[in-house]
């Protein structure tokens, strides 16, 4: 290693706060279509900071015009109406006020109600609606938040149709709104299946999409869009319920598909406000980076990275975070409290560690254009870390990181060698109570 690491460092581009060094970055990526964000954590502070750093640059300097985000859909449009100027919400705290199910400080933190104030600025700035930035969601878990919000837009534009689809959506109250259970007792045959009325119901608002928009006016289309979407979304949960004790390939094939597909009916909807739309996807690392260079292709699992390559080549950009120590808001079992907790160091045999070991506290890589010497020392298979909602430092090894081969992951990768713990909106006390010394890490 030793004598590749004067080579990294000489084509690694530092990055600090000084806008210029990041001009090289945002040029590259403003050539792309369609620009993947990813981080290494979902709870990492510079992680959401350089994302929202890059998005408002992309937006003010290359014409994007869209963000999706690893989110549920109608927590994100209330989101989206806030920042084009809608009255339901007095800020944009409020506006994330529908994150409410665990993991709330994936989006209910302060960068992101940051973010969707400068985008609402920007929009209102704009001279024209089609000039304005959208923000979406792409995950599919709103089951029964993706009814309710059919439901209220059909009570509003078709109250018979509002009927109808009551009627096929209560199929699902016999499981007291635990979509788990739902896929726990269809799978083993305890209960009927919802599918044929969750097909029903998508069926319908697909074949009246004309006549819904032309009834109420094209001021309409976006939020006709919106509740296809979430009758879209409710089908495929539906779907995914059901395959979760198939294991664990079935289900995130359908998750990473269904992200994939909505991506591609933003963009279609979006070219109403003209051609060549760009968008830019903020998700974890393990859905941006190309699942055929990881671990998981090995174990046929696809995901958003794959699929957005397959569909559009060369007109896509995949962006990898990377980070060694520091801190990280995550909780230590699914649905336990929110917690600061400490990063170990990154482990000898992988990329973190070799990123650290530069020397250099932040930069990046465009593996595009790597010589062939850097590429192909880095293609040989290393352990990489992923940390998603939850943080077992006492299993960091099997809990945490695969091998991937870099260079065929991403297009680009961007190293923070030290990260610290995003503040989420909601600080409990066992967030508060885990807050580490000022001296770490030197304990000094």
């Amino acid at each position: 290693m030793k004598d590749s690491l004067p080579l990294l460092r000489r084509e690694a581009q530092p990055l600090t706060d000084d806008p210029r060094t990041w001009d090289p970055l945002v040029e590259e990526l403003g050539q792309s279509r369609i620009v993947l964000l990813g981080e290494a954590s979902h709870g990492s502070h510079e992680f959401y900071r350089d994302r929202a750093r890059l998005t408002r640059r992309l937006i003010e300097e290359k014409g994007f015009r869209a963000v999706a985000t690893e989110a549920d859909w109608p927590n994100a449009h209330r989101a989206h109406r806030y920042i084009n100027g809608h009255p339901e919400d007095a800020d944009a705290v409020e506006a994330l006020a529908g994150f409410k199910r665990f993991p709330t400080w994936l989006w209910r933190n302060r960068v992101v109600a940051d973010f969707l104030e400068w985008l609402r600025r920007f929009n209102l700035d704009q001279p024209a609606p089609p000039q304005r930035v959208g923000f979406y969601g792409i995950d599919l878990y709103s089951l029964h938040d993706s009814m309710d919000a059919v439901l209220q837009y059909l009570e509003q534009t078709d109250p018979a149709a509002a009927d109808r689809a009551r009627q096929r959506y209560a199929c699902f109250e016999q499981f007291s709104g635990d979509p788990q259970r739902y896929g726990y007792q269809t799978a083993l045959g305890q209960a009927r299946d919802c599918r044929d009325e969750v097909v029903a119901q998508l069926v319908e608002m697909r074949r009246q999409a004309h006549t819904f928009v032309e009834r109420n006016g094209g001021t309409t289309r976006d939020e006709f869009f919106s509740a296809h979407q979430n009758a879209r979304l409710i089908a495929n949960a539906e779907e995914y319920y059901r395959a979760m004790f198939q294991g664990r390939e079935a289900t995130w094939n359908l998750r990473d598909t269904h992200m994939a597909d909505t991506v591609d009916e933003i963009i279609d909807h979006r070219q109403q406000n003209g051609p060549d739309q760009k968008l830019i996807i903020w998700a974890h690392n393990s859905h941006v980076g190309d699942a055929r260079a990881t671990e998981m292709g090995d174990k046929g699992e696809l995901n958003l990275g794959q699929l957005m390559r397959e569909r559009y080549g060369d007109e896509v950009a995949l962006v990898g975070w990377s980070t060694y120590h520091g801190s990280v808001t995550a909780a230590s079992d699914w649905g336990r409290p929110t917690e600061r907790k400490t990063v170990r160091p990154a482990l000898p045999d992988s990329y973190e560690s070799l990123f650290h070991h530069t020397g250099l506290e932040a930069f990046f890589l465009n593996l595009r254009q790597t010589s062939p010497d850097l590429r192909a020392f880095l293609a040989p298979p290393r352990l990489q870390r992923a940390i998603g909602v939850i943080y077992k430092p006492e299993t960091e090894r099997a809990s945490h990181y695969f091998r991937t081969h870099l260079p065929n992951q991403f297009d680009i990768i961007i190293h923070l060698d030290r990260t610290q713990a995003v503040e989420p909106l909601d600080r409990g006390i066992h967030w508060l109570d885990h807050e580490l010394p000022e001296t770490y890490p030197f304990n000094a």
